[in-house]
């Protein structure tokens, strides 16, 4: 069983590294589905390229899911810095629904659509090739690295999205820095894990850490220890119990957050 999720494990540990910082960010701003939807805006590219003969997992396939990602972060970095009436929550829904929806349409004639429709969403984490980790962690280093030399300027734009619409020409453009080093997260993230487990790395590991933990530093140490925990349980739930391991990961993370959400209410109200 060690030999069958060595390198699905190690994948899992490359995404809580980097999910898990972004997922602060995201927290922080107050739009929690800037993920999902990005990850569906990806998917959608993924499928567009499957539909005009790319393969699947191919660098062509990559560049066209990479290429939709980054108009889809220069999309809410502009609806962020522009006064609108209309939450960026709201449009950010709109974005992922749509975009999930002409996913579906895309693979209702084709054949195998079920098969890629079913790959996109939850992913295929327990093939991941080890070339294929090498490379994203590679890329996830190097973002991590931009983010930690100018991790200031990504914290302030982050700290200031529920107080101010109003962006002068600095401050949108490391909003539209944050969004595209998210985006090149998201697209890779994507290819290995699917949809919903690369917005459960982002988002349920991050919740937790705000439960019990004030400092930065300490919601990074107890988001990423949540995240290795989660995957190996998952992974090998899925393993004795023969069940899709991505969607089981996922549902892992949900039932840990639960029991620590539990504990939470327990500590508050001992009586």
């Amino acid at each position: 069983m060690i030999d069958l999720i060595f390198w699905p494990l190690l994948a899992t540990f490359v995404l809580t590294g980097i999910h898990v910082y972004l997922g602060l960010h995201v927290v922080t701003r107050g739009v929690i589905f800037v993920d999902l939807a990005l990850a569906q805006v990806a998917a959608l590219g993924a499928a567009v390229g499957i539909v005009m003969g790319l393969e699947h997992d191919g660098n062509a396939s990559y560049m066209m899911a990479l290429a939709f990602t980054f108009v889809g972060a220069a999309f809410f970095a502009y609806i962020r810095s522009s006064n609108q009436k209309v939450p960026q929550e709201a449009i950010i829904g709109i974005t992922y629904v749509v975009c999930a929806a002409a996913m579906i349409l895309l693979f209702s004639k084709s054949a195998e659509g079920s098969e890629h429709l079913n790959h996109l969403l939850v992913g295929s984490i327990l093939f991941v090739t080890p070339e294929k980790i090498a490379y994203t962690a590679l890329l996830y280093a190097a973002i991590g690295f931009f983010h930690f030399k100018y991790k200031k300027q990504f914290f302030r734009i982050s700290e200031s999205h529920l107080q101010t619409t109003a962006l002068n020409s600095s401050d949108r453009f490391w909003d539209f820095l944050f969004y595209v080093t998210f985006g090149f997260v998201v697209t890779s993230s994507v290819k290995i894990a699917g949809v919903l487990l690369v917005f459960s790395f982002l988002i349920i590991p991050t919740i937790a850490a705000l439960l019990f933990i004030e400092s930065i530093r300490g919601r990074l140490i107890f988001g990423w220890s949540f995240g290795i925990i989660g995957s190996l349980a998952g992974m090998f739930i899925s393993i004795l119990l023969d069940l899709p391991t991505g969607a089981t990961i996922v549902v892992t993370f949900g039932v840990m957050l639960a029991l620590l959400g539990l504990i939470k209410l327990v500590k508050r109200n001992p009586s």
